[in-house]
């Protein structure tokens, strides 16, 4: 888990995707933490609770301890990226009480029917491939695809693909509109404009939020935090600032 900024700040948790870690946030937490309390969590069967079994029950009590500890009125913005999204809205309906705002990145398709495909075929290769192998792909993507100052910490908070497939396992066959829509708070839904498999079934989720906002990064893809960090962090950082006290 990384933490930084003022104590009694108002919170921001961030939700890392499958077989990250909190290391993911890095641009993030670096820009925000100047007027916020952030916190980027490693969720069950990942990075510092790689000894955790992931279900989507553990991750939802994981954070809602962790927002209940580490903030001053036990409530937070929630952020979450693809399998962060997902589990961000399972917290939102769950423990509304702790979650004041929710963002959601790459988490707007329901992994069932014929969707559910991309999310088993992932998890077998997670769970089929050696882990040595797979460090060294994934250390590779990241390094020729990002800088230095955002692989690096990625790389060195590690790969955690057996948990990857363990949470991908978990989402499929669950619908996670109804979920929003039980959550009375607002939300944002964030994604980048070629990540179209999520991108396109966003309308059908902000149809379900009570109180939704979307916003398009141009030029991102899946991994919308890193290809866009800077759009990414303002836009957080308008819905974080526009939510009521």
């Amino acid at each position: 888990m990384i933490i930084a900024g003022p104590p009694d700040a108002p919170a921001i948790v961030f939700i890392h995707g499958t077989r990250l870690t909190g290391a993911m946030w890095s641009p993030q937490v670096a820009a925000l933490s100047d007027t916020f309390r952030t916190i980027a969590v490693d969720l069950p069967a990942h990075g510092t609770h790689a000894s955790e079994t992931f279900t989507i029950e553990s991750a939802v009590e994981s954070l809602a301890t962790t927002i209940r500890e580490e903030t001053t009125n036990g409530r937070a913005v929630v952020v979450g990226l693809s399998l962060g999204g997902y589990v961000g809205m399972a917290l939102a309906e769950q423990r509304p009480d702790v979650v004041r705002g929710l963002v959601l990145s790459g988490a707007t398709a329901e992994p069932v029917g014929v969707r559910i495909l991309p999310f088993l075929a992932l998890a077998r290769v997670m769970d089929s491939v050696d882990l040595a192998r797979l460090d060294r792909v994934n250390a590779s993507f990241f390094r020729r695809r990002f800088s230095t100052a955002v692989a690096e910490p990625i790389i060195a908070g590690g790969f955690w693909s057996r948990g990857g497939a363990a949470a991908l396992r978990a989402l499929a066959g669950e619908r996670f509109a109804p979920r929003l829509a039980a959550y009375r708070g607002p939300s944002l839904i964030l994604n980048g404009e070629y990540d179209l498999p999520f991108r396109l079934f966003s309308a059908s989720f902000a149809a379900a939020a009570h109180d939704t906002r979307r916003v398009r990064l141009a030029g991102a893809t899946h991994l919308a935090n890193l290809d866009r960090p800077a759009a990414f962090t303002a836009a957080v950082r308008r819905f974080a600032e526009s939510l009521p006290d």
